[in-house]
């Protein structure tokens, strides 16, 4: 290894706070990333990190070189990028986490659609719901629904999460249909278990918040099970539009208060502060947020 290759393990070290998970970020044996930040500090003549058994610290000299190395390592990717664009391909690892059913449902199509276009690019998804922590697991970038309030992260719109309150002709047929948010205190309610505990609230044309309050008849935290579940009649869900869409398509689920509206959430490309996004990187946003639009298919 050179200089450039010392460059980019301590910024691993750094990024990953630790040198053990930076080697398993780099499928390296810990002790070669320990060889080569002391080779490295050798070189340089001074230490980077002050190191415990439990943790890595940046020494004043490692936060002037980590900022310098960022900055570095950033122009290299940029170039290698740019060199292979310039042909029409890129080329690497792109890791990207999505959450679960949005990705199965819609992101499948996009994706397929991005790799048939680069086949150099090995293309490395992670599916989930949970919101992980994106340094920790070497992830570029992530798709998240969700109001974002973690500044330790850098954003881009893709497009609207819009809901609707469903449920089967069936279940209304023996429940009756809700003419009101207020009616809705007599029936059913299947609820999504939301990783952030955020609480959904129907708005009448006054902009003016109604509970969604109810007898709850089922849990998940899976909202394609709870799709199913009001298809089956078990209860009135309010669910994603972007995975209600077929089934109010095709009649299996009836939309319910259309006159009422329900805050907007955004799906995102989330990516951290610390890492500099490569060509492959900005390329695959621009060409999600081209595929969604801010009206994206399911929803026109």
């Amino acid at each position: 290894m050179g200089q450039l290759e010392d460059m980019a393990v301590f910024a691993k070290i750094v990024e990953t706070g630790g040198i053990s998970a930076a080697a398993g970020q780099l499928g390296i044996a810990k002790s070669a990333v320990s060889r080569r930040l002391n080779e490295l500090e050798t070189r340089l003549g001074v230490q980077l990190l002050n190191r415990t058994t439990r943790s890595s610290t940046l020494t004043e000299a490692g936060r002037l070189y980590y900022g310098r190395t960022q900055s570095i390592l950033s122009q290299v990717d940029d170039l290698n990028d740019a060199l292979c664009f310039d042909v029409g391909e890129l080329k690497g690892t792109l890791k990207v986490a999505v959450p679960l059913s949005f990705g199965l449902l819609h992101l499948a199509p996009a994706v397929n659609e991005f790799a048939a276009c680069h086949p150099d690019l090995v293309i490395d998804l992670s599916f989930a719901d949970r919101q992980i922590d994106l340094i920790e697991e070497g992830v570029d970038l992530a798709i998240r629904i969700a109001e974002l309030s973690d500044s330790t992260l850098i954003a881009r719109r893709l497009t609207t999460i819009r809901h609707v309150l469903c449920a089967s002709p069936a279940y209304l047929a023996a429940n009756g249909v809700p003419e009101t948010p207020a009616d809705l205190a007599s029936h059913t309610l299947l609820r999504y278990k939301s990783p952030t505990g955020r609480v959904h609230h129907l708005t009448d044309a006054e902009g003016r918040p109604h509970e969604i309050a109810g007898r709850t008849g089922m849990r998940a935290n899976n909202g394609d099970f709870l799709k199913e579940a009001c298809i089956a009649g078990h209860g009135i869900y309010l669910m994603p539009s972007f995975i209600a869409w077929r089934a109010l398509q095709d009649g299996r689920l009836v939309r319910l208060l259309p006159d009422y509206g329900c805050t907007e959430l955004g799906a995102y490309a989330v990516y951290p502060h610390t890492r500099f996004l490569t060509q492959r990187v900005r390329v695959f946003i621009d060409y999600l947020s081209a595929f969604l639009g801010d009206t994206p298919y399911w929803d026109e």
